[in-house]
């Protein structure tokens, strides 16, 4: 027996079988009523590999990454696997490392998956339009939203005027910021929301940010440039790895975190927590577990219309940005 026997004997379509199999809210009862009981005439046992046989499906998402490297991919990626893991589907990761070649290498995976996570600015807007445009659902992850595709992000504008507000109201005026607005959509956000607030404040507002990278690299390099130019109060980084690299490499010349300069970060992974850098929480496991359920949604057919979650931040105040009343730490 297949689960198009079951379609077949139940009078209902082969989807409808398969969303009461899963329990789908869709179904109505008097159909479950009637999938359940050409079940059990059947005697049909439900095979994973043969329902996606019949509706022509995978069992397969697809995840797209720009890199793979550092524990804040790796804690999306596993928050996306253990969802996808219990709904019965299997992840396909593709990382493109800004090769010339990644669009085509997404719309390739896009032809062997029943649906495609897609992080950030990896691929261009359209490549994900024309993947929607084939009919594969995708969600896109810490990025701004395309028409048709469902998307998760976090929130950054609040959560940057936040980390501005505290340092403050910890007496620091000249800041910098540490990151690439054109590269990724959240540091964008987070770039705005450090200008905006400095400006509501009346605080000097820098021009510009001083470009970087996100990796612990990327942050030892612009040590040397901060301390031949002249350092600020305190320096803003988009990430964590970015921070952690730029205060260690300052220790390194002799410049003391936070007695000559503050620092903070992003993400809260846990070397920060070590560190005592001050930075901003965000929920990278549920983002990728709340991209898997979006898009078993989209595949199942339980959901057509797109939707487009942003998660709540925290400000996470420790000791990188200087002395400040002990019930703020955390």
């Amino acid at each position: 027996m297949t689960i198009r026997d079951v379609a077949r004997h139940a009078g209902v379509s082969v989807a409808t079988v398969s969303r009461a199999l899963r329990g789908s809210d869709l179904v109505h009862p008097a159909t479950r009523e009637r999938v359940d009981a050409a079940i059990e005439e059947l005697r049909f046992t439900p095979s994973q590999l043969g329902r996606s046989l019949a509706e022509r499906r995978h069992a397969a998402n697809g995840i797209v990454f720009p890199d793979l490297s550092g524990p804040y991919y790796a804690d999306v990626v596993l928050g996306y696997e253990e969802v996808a893991a219990t709904l019965g589907r299997s992840v396909l990761i593709l990382s493109t490392h800004n090769r010339e070649s990644a669009d085509e290498m997404v719309l390739e995976l896009a032809g062997r998956v029943d649906g495609l996570a897609v992080f950030g600015r990896t691929v261009h807007d359209d490549v994900v339009a024309e993947i929607v445009q084939r009919g594969v659902p995708v969600v896109l992850m810490a990025r701004t939203e395309i028409e048709g595709a469902d998307s998760v992000r976090t929130e950054n504008v609040a959560a940057a005027a936040s980390v501005v507000e505290h340092l403050l109201a910890d007496g620091h005026r000249r800041m910098s910021f540490v990151g690439d607005p054109s590269d990724s959509t959240d540091v964008a956000e987070r770039w705005a929301g450090f200008r905006g607030a400095l400006a509501q404040s009346g605080a000097e507002v820098p021009e510009r940010t001083i470009p970087a990278g996100f990796k612990e690299d990327d942050g030892a390099r612009v040590a040397a440039d901060l301390v031949a130019d002249g350092l600020p109060d305190v320096v803003v980084c988009a990430n964590d790895e970015l921070a952690l690299g730029l205060s260690v490499a300052l220790a390194e010349q002799g410049v003391q975190v936070p007695g000559d300069v503050a620092v903070t970060g992003w993400d809260d992974v846990m070397a920060a927590r070590y560190a005592g850098l001050t930075t901003v929480r965000q929920p990278m496991r549920e983002m990728g577990g709340r991209a898997a359920r979006m898009l078993d949604a989209r595949i199942s057919g339980d959901r057509s219309e797109p939707r487009h979650d942003v998660l709540t931040t925290q400000l996470v105040v420790r000791h990188s940005c200087g002395p400040h009343p002990k019930e703020a730490h955390r």
